[in-house]
């Protein structure tokens, strides 16, 4: 077995950087079609979010894709070739790539300590990859062992008990230092999804009551406005609606800005007359061109702003994080066993198997040259030749065993398989 991941993340790469490499579904669906026409052979996950960009690779027959193929894999949708953005990218393998799932599962890994996004994420990201076709034992062993460490981490420690996620850094630390009251406010969101929705909950926590929602769906628009007692209004008012707004709120998985600097230099600034705008942009990519935070009377913030404050909310946590480190480890070390105890016990049962299909061979064989044979005599052949072929699987058998103790014993198992010509 063999593990890799390729990727960026907020530890390694700036937004600048993270949403050149994010993937929408739709693309993400395109990479892991064109991985499985050209590495069918290796299971796979994309996982793309507003805070990483990480690609799992497994591997049962002991071989994994070079790094320039996975570079060209994530590369090659972006179709910029004057962008080199391996700096940018960590690798890691075996178990390392275990171990990293685990924490970025169970929360440990996020801009906000215990956020409660990234677990519906893993799991989005598994099922899609499922679909397609591109996963397999070891992509589903792994991805269930995190979503089983990750429950561990929320029973057992406190860190989502306390949890302060990224709307609720956004709203109390930067929003309510720039307004000193919400309720006289005109709040306008771009998107309607599920961080969408968390922000609303925090800024109406804090007495937001005009609420305006413009999404491409309208559908999913209505719903959320109904949930929050806002409006909706058509994508091509969202000029007319920013002269109005005081907080804006954007989110909407677009791939290019949704406002550019020239454009809101010309149809948004002169109009204001100088009001102040809060505009929390948490697209990645982003939805505001970042040029127009420096425009007077305009306070843009987007994911890597709220930094700072996330590391004081972990640095807060630091008990609680050293509890649930002690969990991947766990969590690590039992999915190695399991996969030890698995491929330790796959080539027994195959060499079990090929064995007990040549002894029926035989028996059969023989039986039929000696048709005068008694049942009772059939059944003391049988039972001799079963003690036999047991004796003499008995010593490599146990020498797989003693070695699987300490680890997957593949130059014993490929040794065997040459020897006995074991075929998967």
């Amino acid at each position: 077995m063999k593990l890799k991941m390729i990727g960026c993340n907020h530890h390694t790469a700036d937004v600048a950087i993270r949403e050149q490499l994010a993937f929408s579904p739709e693309q993400t669906e395109t990479v892991l079609k064109t991985w499985l026409q050209n590495h069918q052979e290796y299971e796979a996950v994309l996982l793309s979010t507003c805070n990483r960009t990480e690609l799992y690779i497994a591997s049962e027959n002991g071989s994994i894709p070079d790094d320039d193929d996975v570079f060209d894999v994530l590369t090659r949708e972006k179709n910029d070739p004057t962008n080199d953005f391996r700096p940018f990218l960590v690798v890691l393998e075996d178990s390392d790539v275990v171990q990293h799932l685990f924490t970025v599962t169970g929360s440990l890994d996020s801009m906000v300590l215990g956020e409660s996004q990234v677990l519906a994420q893993v799991k989005s990201a598994y099922k899609q990859a499922d679909e397609i076709g591109v996963t397999g034992p070891i992509t589903h062993a792994m991805f269930q062992a995190a979503l089983g460490t990750a429950k561990r981490i929320d029973m057992e420690t406190q860190i989502h008990k306390r949890r302060i996620s990224i709307p609720s850094v956004a709203v109390v630390d930067f929003a309510l230092q720039i307004f000193e009251r919400l309720d006289d406010k005109k709040t306008l969101v771009f998107g309607a999804g599920e961080m969408a929705e968390e922000t609303l909950h925090y800024l109406t926590g804090h007495g937001a009551t005009s609420i305006t929602i413009l999404n491409r769906s309208k559908h999913r628009a209505e719903e959320l406005a109904a949930k929050w007692n806002g409006k909706v209004a058509d994508w091509d008012r969202r000029w007319e609606l920013l002269i109005e707004a005081d907080v804006v709120l954007s989110v909407t998985g677009a791939s290019e800005p949704v406002v550019r600097l020239e454009e809101f230099r010309q149809r948004i600034e002169p109009k204001r007359k100088g009001r102040s705008l809060f505009i929390l942009d948490l697209g990645v990519p982003r939805d505001f061109e970042p040029a127009i935070g420096d425009l007077p009377d305009v306070y843009l913030y987007s994911l890597d702003d709220l930094k700072a404050v996330c590391e004081k909310n972990r640095d807060s946590r630091a008990g609680e994080i050293s509890k649930a480190l002690k969990i991947v480890a766990q969590g690590t070390e039992r999915f190695f066993q399991e996969r030890q105890h698995h491929e330790a016990g796959s080539i027994i049962r195959k060499l079990r198997e090929d064995w007990a299909i040549t002894k029926e061979m035989e028996l059969e064989r023989l039986f039929h040259k000696l048709p005068e044979l008694e049942a009772r005599q059939k059944d003391e052949i049988r039972y001799a030749f079963d003690r036999l072929v047991n004796k003499l699987l008995h010593p490599p058998l146990e020498s797989l065993r003693d070695e699987s103790r300490h680890g997957v014993p593949q130059m014993l198992i490929d040794a065997l398989s040459r020897l006995f010509r074991l075929k998967n």
